[in-house]
This record gives C-alpha cells, structure tokens and sequence, in this order.
C-alpha cells in the first residue's frame, strides 16, 4: 500500500472504527482535444498518478457520515433527506447519492474518508475523481451492479444538478475507462472510445501551472458555445442532416466563410482542425512517433491561442518559454482557458533543466511562481485490494 493509501485507511479506522473498502482514483490530463467535447468531437484524455484514495464501509445509521482529510472537515447527511451541504465538497457526496437513488438504487447508510495528492484548481479534475471513487465504492459495498459508463453519467449529473458546472462528460469517463500506458480517445456523441499506446520509458508529462485564473473563463466558454452554435445553424441551411459541428466538413465551411463572418468561422475552423488533429495524434500512437504527436500539441496551442481565443498572456509565455528547451516534444494550454496549466512532453533526461528554466523564466516574466508536477498516465479509478 502507498503513504497516502495507509493514512486515508488510519484515518478510517480512528473515527469509524470499521474495516473500510478503499478505492483509488486518478485525475486527468488532456493532451489534445480541446472545445471539442460540446461539438460532438473528440478528446484525448489519460488518467494520471495524481489521486483521491477513498475508505468506505455500511453503517446501520441510515447516514452518511463523511470526512475529508485534506481540509479536516466533518459532514452528516440524511440518507433520506439530502440538503445542500455549505461545504462545497460535500455536495459532491450529495449529488452522487441522489442521481443514484433517482435510478432506484438501493442504498444504506455508510461512512466515508477521503484524501488526495491533486491539485486542487489545477484543472486536473479532483472533483471527477471524488465522483468516481465515491461510485465505484458504492457499487462494491452494496453490490449495485452499475457499468461504468453509467458511473460516469452519475458523475456529470451530479456537476450538472448538484455543483452548477454544466461539464461535457470526459473528466468522469477518463477517471473510470483510463488504462496504464493508454491515452483513450472519446467520441463524445456516442460515447465510443479506443485506447492507444502511450509508451513513456523516455519521456515525463510535465505540468505547469500558471497559478492564474481569469474571471473571463466561465462567460467566454458560454460565448465560444453559442458561436458554435451560430455556426450550426447557419451551415445546417446547406445541409440539414448537421447537428453539430463535428458533422461539418472543411469545404463547406469554407464555401460559406463570408455568411459566417470572420469571429464564427475561426471558430468553427479550430474545432475542425482540432478533432482532426485527436484522429492524426492516435495514429502517431500507434506508430510509436511521439515526435509528430508532439508537433500536433503546438499546433492546438496556436489554434486555441489565435482562432479560439481562450488562451491568455500567462499560458503563452508558458508555451512560449517551453518551445526552444531541449528535449522538448510539444506543448500547449490545457482545459477551458484563462488561466490554468500547460501540458509538455519532456525527455526524462531534460526534466530537470525543463522545469528549473521555466520556474525561473516565468517568475522573471510574470512575477509568478508557477507549480511544476511531473506525471505520468495511469489507471483508471479501481478497488485496491
């Protein structure tokens, strides 16, 4: 068992004083594919060695107790009379409980401890990965018999109706479908998805958080959705059977650049090119070129940066100080945009010159001292028996 497995288990022990059942469960990185999941496209996401570990075992008190250790705080909720909790983790545990009991699933009163070494406001997804583990022990302890796609509708109902974030669906379905050495590539119209090789003995995923959010994020991913949409309606004059962009194709939206004017059509043109680019990075994957891939990850920052316009000052002088390091593969923004962290594909034997240069330049540039995580892809969210 790891550190963090044998404190979240103590912790469990001390305040319930029963055997828990404990689950791990990872956060995630993007590493091409973004705006893509609300236009019916394509992402690539692989769960990483980031994690929640949660404990969890029946109690005969008809509810639930909760404990968060990292922010050392208590809940009791009524199985059968969930209220918004003021703790907003709470709400998380909440939510879950109550999509669940909509589908008629039978639950008994249990205990739960929780614990993690995810950044919170990382954009590395915590809050999918207390859905997940919370689920799959749910589904253990009172043998629900729940697939995991279904876990992952549980978790974005939960955001959706019980949190107010109105996610896609990839943070959940990565957390409980992501495999070691795997990047998974998600259609998320159907929910289809293939998993391609990731092989990492050479290189690390190096994570640089640019420690700034810009309040310009949740009213501009609103405004970038309904200038799809735009586009949509527009096109679909020209061929009915669109429902979405992914159904566009290039020469088409070419031939009606003019009607869509010149903001919604570069829009519609990096989502294009960005789910094409998910397609050509798997067959990089498979072809073992990390190299190309690479080159795919500059090119969906430059799109991000210049035609979708959620990149902002910080993640371009992040990207920018990246670029002419050696052992540098590729690198870009990562998530909604306005702050954040980039992702960069980094030789093992540069890490340490990549992350001691960026720390040092980016303070230099911006006054900011960026937090630096070195991951790598992992497995999906399991029981740790």
């Amino acid at each position: 068992m790891t550190e963090l497995e044998i404190k979240i288990k103590e912790q469990f022990l001390s305040k319930y004083d029963s055997e828990p059942i404990l689950i791990n469960s990872p956060g995630r990185v993007n590493l091409i594919g973004d705006h893509t999941d609300y236009n019916d496209g394509f992402v690539l996401p692989a769960a990483i060695d980031k994690v929640i570990v949660l404990g969890i075992a029946s109690n005969k008190l008809g509810k639930i107790r909760a404990f968060s250790a990292d922010m050392n705080e208590s809940v009791v909720l009524d199985l059968n009379d969930l209220h918004k909790s003021d703790k907003h983790w709470a709400n998380y545990i909440k939510g879950v409980v109550a999509e669940l009991q909509k589908e008629k699933f039978k639950l008994k009163g249990f205990d739960v401890v929780f614990g993690g070494n995810i950044p919170i406001g990382a954009g590395l997804s915590s809050s999918a990965a207390l859905e997940g583990a919370l689920t799959v022990g749910l589904n253990k302890l009172f043998k629900l018999k729940i697939d995991r796609k279904k876990m992952a509708r549980i978790g974005q109902l939960t955001e959706h109706k019980h949190v107010g974030v109105k996610c896609g669906i990839m943070d959940q379905f990565i957390n409980l479908h992501g495999e070691p050495e795997k990047a998974l590539k998600l259609d998320c119209r159907t929910l289809d998805y293939d998993l391609y090789p990731f092989h990492q003995e050479d290189n690390k995923i190096v994570l640089c958080n640019s420690k700034v959010s810009h309040n310009l994020a949740e009213s501009e991913y609103n405004v970038r959705r309904s200038q799809c949409e735009k586009g949509v309606k527009i096109l679909k004059k020209y061929d009915p059977e669109i429902q979405n962009l992914r159904d566009v194709s290039m020469e088409l939206l070419m031939e009606h650049q003019g009607e869509l004017g010149p903001v919604v059509f570069k829009r519609c043109k990096f989502v294009l090119e960005e789910n094409k680019r998910v397609h050509n990075a798997c067959e990089d994957l498979s072809k073992d070129d990390l190299s190309s891939f690479g080159q795919r990850m500059f090119e969906s920052h430059e799109g991000l940066s210049n035609d979708y316009e959620v990149s902002c000052e910080e993640l371009d002088i992040l990207v920018e100080l990246a670029k002419d390091q050696p052992g540098l593969l590729g690198c870009r923004m990562m998530g909604g945009g306005f702050g954040g962290c980039t992702i960069n594909l980094v030789e093992n034997d540069q890490v340490k010159p990549f992350t001691e240069y960026i720390s040092k330049a980016y303070k230099e540039r911006t006054g900011i001292e960026a937090e630096i995580y070195i991951t790598r892809i992992n497995g999906g969210a399991r029981i740790i028996e």
